[in-house]
């Protein structure tokens, strides 16, 4: 049967209606699409501060090659470099312008008697006249010390051959009165240091001794009588020595010297530790 017209289309609007239904309904369950939550920003790490380098530790100190070390002070105060103390507590008595065969031995018998070594700075000529003196100073233990050939005051000042010269004629005297001897300082006359003297000296393997306290036992005031001068030297070591101190004294042509160091070894000992220089 054929359907009419009007009632095909009746139906195909009912079709129509009914798709559209089940389309929108078919929306409306279809769940929604979860929302993307935004991309995090990759963490990140928190930059701690860089640890501080722990410092550096003080570099100690190292005196120069060939100088002891101590407490003393003012161990190279001298003229050109040269040496006022002993690099130790101890306290060098020092004797120049020797041997004398007057008062020497004196002296010599007065170091023995206190158990005290001591150091002669000797000059040539006079090592050269009186070798067995040399050799007894030597036997002691005492330390030997080129004072120059003659006692020059300007020897300083003349030329490095000349100084070498002088300086190597002195140490001959004193080998061949001792020919083991180690002559390891040297002393200017006056203590009259330049520094060509010292490094002349330095090349013949002796180190430049001044000293920390003169007496002044050498200077004869006009006037002066023997006792009084002999309690000017007293005075002046007792007040002034101290510790790793170098001592300045004569024992050539000095009697007064002599006469004080009786009473200064016995003094000296009982506070100071006397030594010769090594």
């Amino acid at each position: 049967m054929r359907m009419s017209r009007a009632r095909k289309a009746v139906l195909l609007g009912v079709v129509v209606i009914a798709v559209g239904l089940t389309g929108r309904a078919a929306a409306q369950s279809t769940p929604e699409e979860p929302v993307a939550a935004p991309a995090a920003s990759p963490s990140v790490p928190a930059v701690s501060p860089k640890p501080k380098p722990p410092p550096k530790a003080p570099v100690p100190h190292k005196p120069p090659k060939g100088i002891p070390t101590g407490k003393s002070v003012s161990y190279a105060g001298g003229p050109a470099g040269s040496r006022t103390m002993t690099g130790s507590k101890g306290i060098a008595l020092t004797f120049d312008d020797g041997p004398d065969p007057a008062t020497t031995p004196q002296l010599l018998k007065m170091l023995k008697q206190q158990h005290v070594k001591a150091t002669f700075c000797l000059v040539g000529q006079n090592a050269a006249k009186f070798p067995n003196l040399v050799r007894q100073i030597a036997a002691d233990g005492h330390t030997l010390c080129n004072h120059t050939w003659d006692h020059s005051l300007k020897i300083g000042k003349d030329p490095e051959a000349k100084i070498r010269s002088d300086l190597a004629r002195t140490n001959n005297a004193i080998l061949r009165a001792v020919p083991t001897a180690k002559v390891k300082y040297f002393r200017a006359p006056g203590g009259n240091f330049t520094p060509r003297l010292v490094s002349v000296a330095n090349k013949l393997h002796m180190s430049s001794i001044y000293w920390k306290l003169d007496p002044r036992d050498w200077d004869h005031k006009k006037g002066e009588s023997s006792s009084a001068h002999r309690a000017r030297v007293i005075s002046s070591i007792r007040k002034h020595a101290h510790p790793g101190s170098i001592i300045l004294s004569h024992d050539y042509a000095q009697p007064d010297t002599i006469a004080a160091y009786r009473t200064l070894l016995p003094y000296l000992r009982k506070r100071y530790q006397l030594i010769a220089l090594p």
